[in-house]
Formats: structure tokens, C-alpha cells, sequence
């Protein structure tokens, strides 16, 4: 118990593929393990969610902050998210990491029964709820994730008493969300001996093949977000070397990889943005805190490729609409995704239950890659950190303020 989490996981595995081995009529007994787990963050996908945007919308302040400076944050983030997302989708494709993976038929899942809105105008009418209340109680993310934005937003415009209280309020209610969502991640040695007991008795050893071609997957898609896209982005905006910007950032970024958590790092990132690069402390405090919360580059492209390479083990072929449906999903859920360790992978339960891919196999890959999401969840992390860390200095340059780069190196 004194082990790292990511050494618990990998023992799992280890046990659980033994058990699978030489008690295979036995797995029944311990598949539970996994079911329990999956259960259990599900469970609290809605709640961390909605305290996670609301609080997060909210905490922008005076809503006046949202105008021009609030308009540049959120179409950066906005445009680098989805930069990522296609990456992740075309990678994935182009790799086919889940094809070959031998799936009993039973627990595969026919085309048919996976959601088909008809048109983009129906997938941007489902995000407009009803009954929130309703949505809630449906687990409908989507409608969730709208109403919990364009609520919190509502909040900064209240009178300062009733905008602090709700603040409050769901600041608190989302540190307790962030405490339950990290008890139960420790859980997750005994819902990975489950899970990849049960995929190992079921698919055999396909099964790690493919797991080594999503990390490679995975890998490449975030290699390529991390030194093409976002490089082009800085110079496209700063007209400067990004490797200036790089080695101005490299202690923030070996933090980022070792801490896997965009919240914990952000303070090292504030100090390291105003020091080195020379961005006001209006920019950094308003950019990075928020860039922390809502911009998840590595996480956006980590869940498009997820719930692809899920979808190809289980011999679905996605139509044209419904990688739409995956990405806008994956855009919005990214919002959601908590800043700490591996709630890139709790998040991926949004993508999944927005095109209906529910069953216990899709679970059990969840299962598989929980138990190697450690190196990857690092990486993502870095990227995440290091796409903030750039938009802030393009937005601290568009606002007239002259960057002063000084290396960490020194």
C-alpha cells in the first residue's frame, strides 16, 4: 500500500491476468471488482461536472471580465482544444489501434443501437435541456455541461452578496467532489484486477497488442500537438522561436510531468509566466487559473482517441456524424475534466454514454487503459500546462505588453 498508485496498477494487471490464466472459471468471482469501480466513477461524473463549470464560470468575476480579454482566452482555448480533438480522431483512424481485438459477439455492439441525431442542428439542439433537473437525473452530460456554463456565467452577474455566496457554494461543493473522486481513484488496483481479469478471459491476448498501439496512438497524437501545433500557434501570434518560449518554461514543465495535475502546477506556472516571460500579473491570474480549469488540450485528444480505439475493439464502424457527436462531446467534456491526476479517464465515461457505448466490454477496455494511463497521463499534462502557458503570452502580446523571455536554465 505504500506503492505509487501507477505500481498498484501495474501489479494488478499483473495479478489479474495471472488469475485469468490459471483460474479461468473463477474470473466470474472477481469481474465484480471491475463493476463496482466503473460504478463508482460514474457515479460521480454529474456532480463533479456541474461543480467543476460552475465553479469555474463563476470565478471569473465582474462579468465585464468577460469582454475582450475574456473573448481572446476562450477562443484560444477554444481553437487548440479542437486542433487536439482532430488530431486525436485522424491519428486514431489512421492507426486503427482497436482493430483485431477478438470480442465475444454477445458483448459487442451492434450500429444500430448506437445514438444517430440526424444532423449538427439536432446535436446542437440536444445540448439545450429541457429540465436540467431531468438531464441530471439522465446523466444527458451535454445538457449538463451547457447548463452548468451558461449558469455560472448567470452568477457573475449577480450583486456581489448573492454572486459570493453561490461561489462559495459551489467552491466547496467541488473541493468535496475532488476529495471523494480521489478516494475512489485509489480504489482502482481492485476495479483493475476485475476488469482486466474479466478482458483477459474474454479476449485474450490480443488484447495487449492493442494496448501497445493506443499508447504508441496516443503518444504520437500528443508529440504532434506538442511540438507542430502549438509551436505554430506562438509564432503564428508572437512571430518569436518557440524553442525561446520552451526553455523559458522548462522547469514548469518537468513539474507538470511529474505531478500529472494542471491545479497543482498552475502556481509554479504564474510565477514562472511573470518572471520569465514577462506577462502582467493582470494576464497570468486571469488566463492561467482558467486555462487550468477549462483549456485540456491533451485531455480533449486522449478522450477522442479513447473512445475510438473502444469503439474499433469492438468492431463499430463510427459514421461521419457520430465522431461529430464525439467531438463536440470531447470539446465540452474537456471543460469538465477536473485539473488532477487521471480525470481525463473519468471523463471518458461522457464520451462513451454520448453515443450509447455502455457495455461491459467497452468498460473493460476502460479497465485496460486505466492500467496504463500513468505515462500517458503525464504527457497529457504537459501538454495541457504548456498550451496555458502559451496563450497566455500570445493574449499578454495582443493586449500591448512586451515579453521578456529569460531561460530557466540559468
Amino acid at each position: 500500500m505504500k506503492l505509487k498508485l501507477h505500481w498498484q496498477i501495474f501489479i494488478a494487471m499483473g495479478a489479474g491476468t495471472a488469475f485469468a490464466l490459471l483460474f479461468p472459471e473463477q474470473v466470474p468471482y472477481i469481474a465484480p471488482l471491475g463493476v463496482i469501480f466503473m460504478r463508482l466513477l460514474r457515479m460521480v461524473i454529474v456532480p463533479l461536472i456541474m461543480t467543476s463549470i460552475i465553479s469555474g464560470v463563476a470565478g471569473i468575476g465582474d462579468s465585464r471580465s468577460l469582454g475582450r480579454l475574456g473573448g481572446k482566452t476562450f477562443a484560444y482555448y477554444a481553437t487548440t482544444s479542437m486542433l487536439a480533438i482532430l488530431i486525436g480522431l485522424s491519428v486514431t483512424n489512421l492507426i486503427q489501434p482497436g482493430a483485431g481485438v477478438e470480442i465475444a459477439q454477445e458483448q459487442r455492439i451492434h450500429p444500430d443501437d448506437l445514438e444517430k441525431p440526424g444532423s449538427v442542428s439536432d446535436i446542437l439542439l440536444r445540448i439545450i435541456p429541457l429540465n436540467p433537473i431531468g438531464a441530471a437525473a439522465e446523466g444527458d452530460v451535454l445538457s449538463i455541461i451547457f447548463f452548468s456554463i451558461i449558469f455560472g456565467f448567470a452568477i457573475t452577474r449577480l450583486p456581489d452578496k448573492h454572486s459570493k455566496t453561490l461561489q462559495n457554494f459551489f467552491n466547496a461543493a467541488f473541493s468535496a467532489m475532488m476529495t471523494l473522486t480521489t478516494s475512489l481513484i485509489k480504489l482502482a488496483p481492485l476495479g483493475v484486477l476485475g476488469l482486466i481479469a474479466n478482458a483477459v478471459a474474454g479476449m485474450g491476448f490480443d488484447l495487449f497488442a492493442a494496448v501497445g498501439k493506443y499508447m504508441l496512438t496516443i503518444t504520437i497524437g500528443l508529440s504532434i500537438h506538442f511540438l507542430i501545433v502549438l509551436p505554430a500557434m506562438f509564432y503564428l501570434f508572437t512571430k518569436r522561436n518557440p524553442l525561446v518560449h520552451y526553455r523559458a518554461l522548462a522547469s514548469v514543465m518537468v513539474f507538470a510531468f511529474s505531478s500529472s495535475s494542471s491545479a497543482a502546477t498552475l502556481p509554479l506556472t504564474m510565477k514562472t509566466m511573470e518572471n520569465n516571460v514577462g506577462v502582467s500579473n493582470k494576464v497570468s491570474s486571469f488566463v492561467l487559473p482558467m486555462g487550468a480549469t477549462v483549456n485540456m488540450d491533451g485531455t480533449a485528444l486522449y478522450e477522442m482517441a479513447g473512445v475510438l480505439f473502444i469503439a474499433q475493439a469492438l468492431g463499430i464502424d463510427l459514421t461521419l456524424t457520430q465522431q461529430i457527436i464525439m467531438a463536440v462531446t470531447a470539446l465540452l467534456a474537456s471543460v469538465g475534466a477536473a485539473a488532477v491526476p487521471s480525470a481525463g479517464l473519468v471523463m471518458i465515461f461522457i464520451v462513451l454514454e454520448a453515443v450509447n457505448i455502455t457495455t461491459p466490454a467497452a468498460y473493460a477496455m476502460v479497465g485496460v487503459m486505466l492500467g496504463v494511463d500513468r505515462p500517458l497521463d503525464m504527457f497529457r499534462t504537459v501538454v495541457n500546462v504548456t498550451s496555458d502557458s502559451i496563450g497566455a503570452a500570445i493574449i499578454a502580446q495582443s493586449e500591448g505588453e512586451q515579453l521578456t523571455y529569460k531561460s530557466t536554465a540559468k
